[in-house]
């Protein structure tokens, strides 16, 4: 049975990202948390990796420490449907999950991935926005195309649901308004028993990660008496 290493489930999104794969699609795997921001983080999980980043799937004398490696190693080792199997659309998915890795960023920066919060709707600024507008943009355009199967991005759940999950808790922690189609996706992937799993898992954690913990109201205090 392969190990994931992971950190907090409260905060980490890129362990969420295979760690809800592998649980959709029904691949076992033991797990290791190494929780972020302490002393001896670093440390832990350069025992796993040399990258010294999570998350890590060990798999014998296998190692794999990139998201998506470890999401492409996972369907050519265990046979798992990771990407849709129309060519088309599997270069969709392809192309929205590499889009999610490399992008996004107004909206990951300013809207941290937290799990235990939940904040008031607010106008966060054009970057977020901006992601925001092109995440219903991907929404519409796969369900439109490719999800007459499910109620996923492509129907069935594949690589790129898992991709942009994170997002999506983002979207549910700081209330962003969406339009219906999107907001049924992204209900779609808070409903799943997987994500609950996670979810339920995550609430039970007692770390704290700092740099993850907005505090709106200090935030408007300083602004109203700047």
């Amino acid at each position: 049975m392969p190990t994931l290493v992971i950190a907090n489930k409260c905060y980490s999104s890129w362990s969420l990202r295979p760690w809800l794969l592998m649980k959709q699609l029904g691949v076992a795997f033991d797990e290791i948390t190494i929780p972020l921001d302490l002393p001896d983080t670093k440390a832990k999980v350069l025992r796993h990796s040399p990258a010294g980043k999570v998350p890590i799937l060990i798999d014998g004398d296998v190692t794999v420490w990139e998201t998506i490696a470890i999401m492409e190693y996972v369907g050519e080792a265990y046979g798992a449907p990771v990407w849709p199997t129309d060519p088309k659309a599997r270069a969709m998915a392809r192309s929205v999950a590499a889009e999610m890795h490399a992008g996004f960023s107004g909206l990951r920066s300013t809207c941290p991935m937290n799990l235990g919060k939940k904040f008031a709707q607010k106008d966060r600024g054009e970057g977020v926005a901006r992601d925001v507008a092109r995440f219903s943009e991907i929404v519409h355009q796969a369900r439109e195309r490719f999800g007459a199967g499910g109620p996923f991005l492509f129907g069935s759940f594949t690589a790129a649901d898992a991709m942009y999950a994170p997002l999506v808790t983002r979207l549910d922690t700081y209330s962003i308004a969406l339009d219906a189609t999107t907001r049924a996706y992204v209900d779609a992937i808070l409903s799943l028993p997987t994500f609950q799993e996670w979810r339920s898992a995550a609430m039970k954690e007692e770390w704290i990660v700092d740099a993850d913990e907005i505090d709106e109201e200090a935030i408007e205090n300083y602004r109203k008496a700047a």
